[in-house]
């Protein structure tokens, strides 16, 4: 694999922003993101330096890239901090110190070759990395098979919670954990 994972640059936020764009655009982009295209297409130039750097050096995020050999961004993936006592973006209380993953998304031309899985590797290191975090989670939309497969290959478990999903109520994002090694 000629691909180079790691933490994203203060400076890359024209490519983060980039894309961010492409992921939007994709077939499952309605079920894998709370966000669309024309929201993300109208934020200005700030907030995507705003939001890169706070990924880059954060200690409540951190943004990981997949970089082809090319230079282009190739993929993404992102480790949020959940602190015990706050709210997670669905506005439940989290109860114990763990971390998100979100905003996973690899380029078709770079998927089924291993990006993905490093991408995984690097987010799940550094969440491991931090003290006290007891556990890494995300949420897959009940009609995202494909991801929910992949999420089920490396390690995360249903753990049979779910929630509505905010852009159609009537449907539901499955909380899955990782599981500890040797589990």
């Amino acid at each position: 694999m000629d691909y180079e994972i790691r933490a994203v640059r203060d400076d890359e936020w024209p490519a983060v922003r980039e894309l961010r764009l492409a992921a939007l655009r994709d077939e499952m982009a309605p079920v894998a993101f709370l966000e669309t295209y024309e929201q993300a297409l109208e934020q200005p130039d700030g907030y995507w330096r705003d939001r890169t750097r706070n990924a880059a050096r954060g200690e409540a995020a951190r943004q990981f890239v997949a970089v082809g050999p090319d230079g282009r961004l190739v993929g993404t993936v992102v480790a949020l901090v959940e602190e015990a006592g706050t709210d997670d973006f669905f506005g439940r209380p989290v109860t114990r110190r763990q971390a998100q993953i979100v905003g996973v998304y690899v380029r078709p031309e770079a998927r089924g070759i291993g990006v993905t899985e490093a991408l995984f590797e690097a987010a799940v290191a550094w969440s491991r990395g931090l003290e006290g975090l007891e556990r890494v989670r995300l949420h897959v939309h009940e009609d995202n098979p494909r991801a929910a497969g992949f999420y089920r290959k490396f390690g995360f478990v249903p753990t049979g919670g779910a929630v509505p999903n905010p852009g159609d109520p009537s449907k539901s994002d499955l909380e899955m954990v990782l599981g500890e090694p040797g589990e």
